[in-house]
C-alpha cells in the first residue's frame, strides 16, 4: 500500500527492561516528542502494530517486540506566513515565549484573517504544535488584542499538552501591570467576583451574581499611587476573558486607555489634557511554569514597553510626581 506523501514510519524495539509496560506508556517514553493523547489516537486509528497486528494502548509489551509506528504528515496549517517582526524573550526546543505588542491579535477569528501572531508564528517556524488547531499553531493561551505582554507558544505536541494541563490546573503564575483610574483600598487585596457574558452587550463581559457566571480569582498589589491612578501588580488565577478589566471596572476603577469598560478617551489631569494613549495600560510582565519536558522551573519577565513608561513619566510629571520614584517602583515589583 502506497502511503501519502509525507509518512514517516518510526520502528522500535522492546528490551527485556522495558517489558511489562503499557503499549501507550512506553512509546510516550521511546518518542518523546509526542504527547501520550497523541500515541493514544494513532493507537486507536491502528497507526501502531505491535508484530504486524493492531494492539490496544493497555497491551503490555514484551522484550523482542517489534513496534512499528506510522507518523503522518502534519497537517497544512491555514494560514498566509507573513514576515511580522517577532520578540522572542525565551526559546529551546520544546517552547518559546513572545512578547505580543498591543494592536496585535493572537490568532485569525472572525473579521481577522491577516497580521496576527499565528501569522508570524508560521513564517519564522516551519514546526509548531497544531493541537490547537490549524489557525493557532502553537498557542497555549491568548492576551486581548489591546494587551501587550508574554505568551507562551509550544513547538511540539507533548509540550502543548503539558502546557495545557498547568493552565488548566491554574499553576501558571501570570502577572501583569495595570493603571486604573482612582486610588485602590486596601493596598493589596484579592476581588472574587464571578464573570459572565453581559446579558445585552455580547460583546462585553460582566460581574454576575454567584451561580450565573464562572469564578475568577484577581489578586492585586498597588505599586504606586499617581496622583488620582493607581499603578497595580496583578496576578490572575484563572483565566477568564478581559478578567482583569472586568474586575476593576466593577470597583468603578477601569484600566486606563480601556473605553469598552468605562475609561475616558483621554485622560486629563486638572486642566493638562494627556497624550492619547492608543492602547489599554495593562501588559503581562512576567509569567512562570514548569517546563513540561523537564523538571524546570522557567520565569520570563518582559519590562513595561516603551509607550507605556512614557505616559507613566507624563502622568507622573502633571501630578507633581518624582519619575525616578515611579520607575523604581516598577522595577522593584518586576
Amino acid at each position: 500500500m502506497k502511503l501519502p506523501d509525507g509518512t514517516e514510519i518510526r520502528t522500535v524495539r522492546v528490551s527485556a527492561s522495558e517489558a511489562g509496560a503499557r503499549l501507550d506508556l512506553y512509546l510516550t517514553r521511546a518518542l518523546a516528542e509526542l504527547s501520550r493523547t497523541r500515541i493514544q489516537a494513532l493507537i486507536e486509528d491502528q497507526a501502531v502494530l505491535v508484530n504486524d497486528r493492531p494492539a490496544k494502548p493497555s497491551y503490555r509489551v514484551r522484550a523482542g517486540d517489534r513496534i512499528e509506528i506510522e507518523l503522518p504528515p502534519p497537517p497544512r496549517l491555514e494560514l498566509r506566513p507573513e514576515p511580522i517582526p517577532l520578540t522572542i524573550v525565551y526559546e529551546d526546543e520544546d517552547l518559546l515565549v513572545v512578547e505580543k505588542p498591543a494592536g496585535m491579535v493572537v490568532h485569525p477569528g472572525a473579521g481577522v484573517s491577516e497580521g496576527t501572531l499565528a501569522n508570524a508564528l508560521c513564517f519564522y517556524f516551519q514546526q509548531l504544535s497544531a493541537v490547537g488547531g490549524a489557525l493557532r499553531p502553537g498557542i497555549v493561551h491568548r492576551l486581548d488584542r489591546e494587551t501587550s505582554g508574554l505568551l507562551v507558544v509550544a513547538k511540539n505536541e507533548r509540550a502543548h499538552d503539558a502546557l495545557s494541563e498547568q493552565f488548566s490546573r491554574r499553576e501558571v503564575q501570570k502577572f501583569y501591570r495595570a493603571l486604573v483610574i482612582g486610588e485602590v483600598t486596601p493596598r493589596e487585596g484579592r476581588i472574587t467576583a464571578p464573570i459572565g457574558r453581559h446579558p445585552v452587550h455580547r460583546t462585553m463581559m460582566t460581574v454576575r451574581p454567584p451561580g450565573q457566571g464562572r469564578d475568577a480569582l484577581t489578586l492585586y498589589r498597588v505599586i504606586e499611587t499617581i496622583g488620582d491612578f493607581s499603578l497595580l501588580d496583578v496576578e490572575i488565577k484563572t483565566g477568564r476573558t478581559h478578567q482583569i478589566r472586568v474586575h476593576f471596572a466593577a470597583l468603578g476603577r477601569p484600566v486606563v486607555g480601556d473605553t469598552l469598560y468605562g475609561a475616558p478617551r483621554q485622560v486629563r489631569v486638572g486642566r493638562q489634557t494627556l497624550p492619547l494613549l492608543r492602547r489599554f495600560f495593562l501588559h503581562a510582565a512576567r509569567i512562570t511554569f514548569q517546563h513540561p519536558c523537564r523538571d524546570e522551573r522557567i520565569c520570563v519577565r518582559a519590562p513595561l514597553p516603551v509607550e507605556l513608561r512614557q505616559f507613566l513619566a507624563q502622568l507622573a510629571a502633571a501630578c507633581g510626581v518624582p519619575t525616578d520614584s515611579v520607575d523604581r517602583a516598577v522595577a522593584d515589583f518586576l
